[in-house]
């Protein structure tokens, strides 16, 4: 990533995170930190204002060595990891669809069993999501009666889950993110979608034309969550990459691997296909980062400089 499009935030450390605890000092032991976070401290983002519904990433700099960062944005948790070549650390995070103007940064830094507190606030890039028209079989563009809807539900909870216990599984993927296929977009993430008539949701994911049988490939290494014939999603693998990110590939035709299997970056794991809530074979495929749900193509284009573990 080019530090040249980073724009840097200056830093002054919160005063009550400093002081919320009494500082006690061992007799012949180096006092602690006064600011855990050290007086230089530098936030800064890439993009600089981040487009909502996307991912991007928060680099911290000239925190004290030994320092241990920890954060959220929107809710989420950071994971933070070495920048290679440099003393500093990034962290992927994401701004919902929905964000305001701007967005909340919040980084602690821990140091001798002290605790200081960073925020900033970035500016948010508002995106521009059409209106997409489709009719659709008469049995999916009805609203559902009360079985199939609480089986919708139970499957949007279990996908749920999956991504909000990405947060606990240790980063799996060291290399940049690639695209399951290399064929051109049918459909491209946020636009509003109207079933029939009726706008019902919008298109939290990116499609991918190709035929039944094409191969569809992992977007990068992780473990795989869930395999399993959604109402929706037809034939799904769900996979963890873990440091909260997954990936979801709907519509297969046939999948490849199994619930529990650890999935390398370009490995096979199923097929394209036409099964669940449809108009035609495709891939649809699904980013997430935590519970928010991101443009699958910012995965591909944020890079990827920490230090490979």
């Amino acid at each position: 990533m080019s530090t040249r499009a980073l724009r840097l935030f200056i830093i002054t450390p919160l005063a009550t995170a400093v002081w919320c605890s009494e500082q006690r000092v061992t007799l012949g032991s180096k006092p602690p930190l006064e600011n855990a976070c050290g007086d230089s401290a530098v936030i800064s983002s890439e993009p600089v204002a981040p487009r909502e519904g996307t991912l991007f990433r928060v680099r911290v700099a000239g925190v004290p060595p030994g320092a241990v960062l920890a954060g959220d944005v929107a809710g989420e948790a950071l994971h933070f990891a070495p920048v290679a070549g440099i003393r500093a650390a990034e962290s992927f995070a994401a701004a919902p669809i929905d964000v305001d103007d701007s967005l909340s940064v919040e980084v602690r830094c821990t140091a001798d069993a002290s605790t200081d507190t960073l925020r900033v606030r970035l500016a948010a890039a508002r995106g521009e999501y059409p209106v997409e028209r489709l009719r659709v079989a008469p049995a999916f563009g009805r609203p559902p009666d009360s079985a199939l809807a609480a089986r919708i539900r139970r499957e949007s909870e279990r996908a749920a889950a999956v991504a909000a216990a990405s947060h606990d599984t240790p980063r799996l993927a060291a290399e940049p993110f690639l695209r399951p296929r290399d064929s051109r977009i049918t459909s491209s993430f946020g636009g509003g979608r109207e079933f029939n008539g009726a706008i019902t949701s919008r298109h939290l994911g990116t499609d991918f034309a190709g035929a039944v049988g094409a191969p569809v490939r992992a977007a990068n290494r992780g473990v795989v969550r869930i395999v399993d014939a959604f109402y929706y999603g037809g034939n799904v693998v769900y996979i963890d990459h873990g440091a909260g990110l997954t990936s979801a590939y709907l519509h297969l035709s046939r999948q490849l691997v199994a619930e529990g299997d650890t999935v390398e970056r370009g490995q096979v794991i199923g097929r394209v296909g036409a099964t669940g809530r449809v108009t035609g074979p495709h891939l649809h495929l699904i980013a997430r980062y935590g519970r928010v749900t991101v443009d699958p193509l910012s995965l591909f284009v944020t890079g990827d400089s920490t230090s490979s573990r």
